[in-house]
């Protein structure tokens, strides 16, 4: 026979193993979140900034070219 102190302390191990399979269940099915790809434009236009609005723009055509959705990832445009 067991005694009071036996029964409550089975019952409070089956509670916590119960507890930490729910928590291993969620946490298994949760999403994992990935950083997001840093905005090549955006990037590649922050070192246009010119006084001469020509070269201004001319740099900024060249990370269109660069970041554009045809852009090879591999190619590197000389934006100086």
């Amino acid at each position: 026979m067991r005694s009071e102190k036996e029964r409550k302390q089975r019952k409070m191990r089956k509670e916590i193993m119960v507890a930490v399979l729910v928590l291993f269940v969620v946490v298994s099915q949760m999403e994992r979140v990935e950083p997001a790809d840093p905005d090549c434009y955006d990037q590649c236009s922050t070192g246009c900034v010119q006084p001469d609005t020509r070269l201004m723009q001319r740099c900024d055509r060249k990370c269109q070219i660069k970041c554009g959705p045809d852009a090879d990832p591999d190619f590197e445009v000389n934006i100086g």
